[in-house]
């Protein structure tokens, strides 16, 4: 009840930023994508895998009601998004199928959450000038090293609390290969891609 009550709180908060407050749409999509991310990513630490999976199956149900019904017009208010909004329901649920150590979880959200959401608060604000295309997408180098270096202070703080060894693959190779995947994962599709890249890469080294 608290994780379902947090998320509701910060769609609520979303919603009256969006409607009364005039923050574009854009700013408050990412707003509840970074901090449901953060909080989702810690639920391991006081839910059990079935629980999440459950969550996520609830929340698959109340983002299809919502972008049927257009309640949220916050985070649905592009269209172009409604496959990512999908798409990070769903793999709530997937992770907690096939992660079965609490801190590869919160390493795999995090990128979704901190990584991604940065990187797109960044291009949107320093990416006018140094932008490129990727299959016809934009994207901007400043939101590119956003996306990298977050990744990097995101496996330092998992390599501290999970004892992980140091070493290229975690502080090197694996952010390349996120920052890579969130250039080439296209229209929402990144809210997978990324997390189970890092999901699957961090479990392979264990």
């Amino acid at each position: 009840m608290l994780a379902v009550l947090v998320v509701f709180v910060i769609l609520i908060f979303s919603e009256y930023l969006s409607r009364y407050r005039g923050v574009h749409s854009e700013l408050t999509r990412k707003f509840v994508h970074i901090l449901v991310g953060i909080f989702v990513a810690f639920w391991p630490f006081f839910l059990s895998w079935g629980q999440i999976q459950f969550l996520a199956l609830a929340f698959l149900v109340v983002v299809g009601v919502s972008v049927k019904l257009h309640i949220f017009k916050s985070i649905h208010a592009v269209e172009r998004n409604t496959m990512g909004e999908v798409l990070f329901a769903l793999v709530i649920g997937i992770l907690a199928f096939i992660v079965t150590n609490k801190w590869v979880f919160a390493a795999s959200m995090l990128h979704l959450s901190l990584a991604d959401g940065f990187a797109a608060l960044v291009g949107l604000g320093w990416g006018d000038h140094n932008k490129y295309k990727i299959f016809g997408h934009t994207k901007s180098v400043a939101g590119s090293l956003a996306f990298f270096f977050t990744s990097v202070f995101i496996m330092v703080w998992y390599i501290h609390f999970s004892h992980a060894p140091v070493g290229s693959f975690n502080l090197l190779i694996l952010p390349v290969m996120a920052t890579v995947t969130e250039n080439l994962a296209i229209n929402g599709t990144d809210n997978m891609a990324i997390p189970l890249l890092v999901g699957f890469a961090l479990t392979s080294s264990l």
